[in-house]
């Protein structure tokens, strides 16, 4: 009897090692599904209750345990959560008692990182209105678009975005619209002041009947991106979605004691939902910052005793591009959270800044599916979980890059691609991932969709991203497709650049893309254009024009002007050849102009400014 006992318990004791040997990830596989299951479940449960318990509930939850902890960093301020609670109270009774609004309205805030954002988000979220996110980096016809799209009543902005409020005054006005700075004064005339209102009125609580209306589906934000065409589209995040985003807090292992710190633009949804929203799952605090600093960051890290940073690729390249310091591991920094991070960067940040747990993530603001390498592969996206494909319906299928637009089989359905090789990713649209679409956009949510894919009458979200999957089940982010490239963390719709750029009097015919830069990431714009008749390259009037129009990050850096621009069959602007071409004067034979910022024009591309990009010595 003693023997097959010993034996029964020596089977159980080498179980989990002969799984481990034949499933090298399998224990990492099933933490990572029971997570992200737990927050699917504790969010269903959320949803049958009534009234719905949103963040907002979770928020006043710990405003109520713990009044007195620090919840929100900025500078040398420090608010706690029963600070920030009263605050949002308080902005909640001047929206509704001066301002006339109620639940189901939309307020949209045009402003940078700072207090403010945070409490006026939750006084909207208290008031049963949505917020629409404003980029302020955008400007005019932009601004416009992005206001309207939503269907805001009030604007709240920023006074140091006066010039860009001043320029669009007038058409929102004949539009109806009530403007406030977020100030306590004006010096703009038709623009009022919010905060002498916030200051007035009382931080008791907000009668939970200003909200009653507010389920899961109700929007609760407006977070605004470039997809593949056109102006910037408003992503609708409800109630249900704000949950599933905190779900990467949870995957990653955010801790109640953590100091969450991002330079992120809040109006992004990786700050707003992922830190900011995390940091109120786990009752932890969190660090703003205006902008960010590379020679500032581990300083402020230390300052603040920060535990967890968010990132983008290019901001983590930055700092290991800062000169080295004997201090560079002095810090309790212990995990990073972000997406876009070359290989050769990871490696680099580790290195020199200490064993940083860097969790990589794969997500977009409208989509219904993401990744998370929760194994922190150095490279990878994520991993194609075998759980989590019982659960949720992906796949990569094979796309034509040329026609822009994936490939069919003979009966009209589409391919899979095997792994090892580059792919679409595409997810089906069910109740457990459902697609919410674009506020004011119907037809920009259609061409989201992807009909008839594997079956007829099946539908599936179309990413607009080209993904692999290795024969180890890593996921790896090869590509976008279309006309989007991302530079300086952010979208850059090539339509919407084409038709700011072909209002100038001299162009004919504009062809824009995103080309690679050596030891940067994403890609940097370029435009292709075509001279009319008898009219010259004029390097200061395009300047002007384009910095009138398009944010910093959107200008297209070089110019290429060609005396025909390629369509393809289906009358597309070919791009493929001309990104693999790029913008070295020595291969190129076209005529090739720089975007030269302290000259303030488009001067001839010259080898001497190739080198100096290339080296690293000339700052793009």
């Amino acid at each position: 009897m003693l023997p097959a006992i010993y034996t029964a318990l020596a089977g159980l004791l080498l179980l989990p090692l002969l799984v481990n040997f034949c499933c090298p990830y399998f224990f990492q596989d099933m933490g990572y599904f029971l997570r992200v299951a737990g927050v699917a479940r504790r969010v269903r449960g959320y949803a049958r209750r009534r009234p719905v318990r949103t963040l907002l509930w979770l928020f006043q939850e710990r405003a109520r345990q713990t009044p007195h902890k620090p919840f929100l960093l900025f500078g040398d301020e420090t608010l706690t959560y029963a600070q920030v609670d009263r605050r949002s109270n308080q902005v909640a009774r001047a929206l509704h008692d001066q301002l006339g609004l109620r639940q189901g309205d939309c307020v949209a805030v045009f402003m940078g990182n700072e207090p403010a954002y945070v409490w006026l988000w939750l006084g909207l979220a208290k008031l049963g209105c949505a917020m629409a996110c404003l980029n302020y980096n955008i400007r005019a016809k932009s601004l416009l678009h992005c206001f309207q799209c939503c269907g805001a009543k009030v604007l709240l902005a920023s006074p140091e975005l006066q010039a860009a409020v001043e320029e669009v005054l007038p058409s929102l006005k004949k539009d109806d619209v009530s403007i406030y700075y977020v100030s306590r004064t004006s010096s703009t005339e038709g623009v009022d002041s919010f905060l002498d209102k916030v200051d007035e009125v009382s931080t008791e609580n907000i009668p939970q009947s200003w909200r009653s209306e507010v389920t899961f589906t109700t929007p609760a934000l407006y977070i605004y991106t470039s997809g593949t065409t056109g102006l910037p589209k408003a992503a609708v995040i409800n109630h249900q979605r704000l949950w599933y985003g905190t779900g990467i807090a949870t995957a990653s292992g955010f801790q109640t004691d953590d100091v969450i710190y991002t330079t992120l633009p809040l109006y992004h949804s990786a700050a707003l939902m992922i830190g900011l929203h995390g940091c109120i799952l786990k009752g932890a605090t969190i660090v703003l910052r205006s902008k960010f600093s590379a020679s500032q960051f581990w300083d402020d890290c230390r300052k603040y005793n920060v535990t967890v940073i968010q990132y983008i690729g290019e901001l983590l390249r930055y700092l290991c591009n800062t000169p080295q310091k004997p201090n560079d591991r002095d810090h309790k920094v212990r995990m990073a959270v972000g997406n876009g991070l070359r290989g050769d960067v990871w490696k680099e940040f580790l290195r020199r800044f200490g064993d940083i747990h860097i969790y990589e993530l794969y997500a977009a603001t409208e989509g219904n599916i993401g990744f998370m390498n929760y194994t922190r592969k150095v490279g990878a996206i994520g991993r194609a979980n075998y759980l989590q494909r019982k659960v949720i319906s992906y796949d990569l299928i094979k796309y034509d890059v040329e026609k822009d637009e994936p490939v069919r089989d003979g009966n009209g359905y589409c391919i899979k691609v095997p792994k090892g090789e580059v792919g679409l990713l595409i997810c089906k649209i069910t109740n457990l991932t459902p697609f919410s679409g674009y506020a004011g956009g119907k037809s920009q949510t259609e061409k989201k969709k992807l009909r008839d894919v594997f079956r007829k009458g099946d539908l599936y979200f179309n990413s607009g991203d080209l993904l692999m999957i290795d024969n180890e089940n890593f996921i790896y982010f090869h590509d976008r497709v279309g006309d989007t490239f991302r530079w300086k963390g952010e979208n850059v719709a090539t339509t919407e650049v084409a038709d700011i750029v072909g209002l100038v009097e001299f162009v004919q015919e504009v062809n824009v893309y995103g080309v690679p830069v050596p030891g940067h990431e994403g890609r940097i714009g370029m435009a292709s254009i075509k001279m009319k008749e008898n009219h010259e390259f004029d390097g200061k009037k395009l300047f002007k024009h384009i910095a009138e129009y398009l944010p910093t990050y959107a200008r297209p850096r070089f110019i290429r002007v060609q005396d025909t621009i390629e369509i393809t069959g289906t009358f597309k602007h070919r791009k493929v050849t001309l990104v693999e071409e790029g913008f070295n004067p020595a291969s190129v034979k076209d005529t090739l102009y720089f975007l030269d910022d302290q000259a303030k024009m488009y001067v001839p591309m010259t080898e001497d400014i190739y080198n100096a990009i290339t080296n690293k010595t000339l700052k793009l």
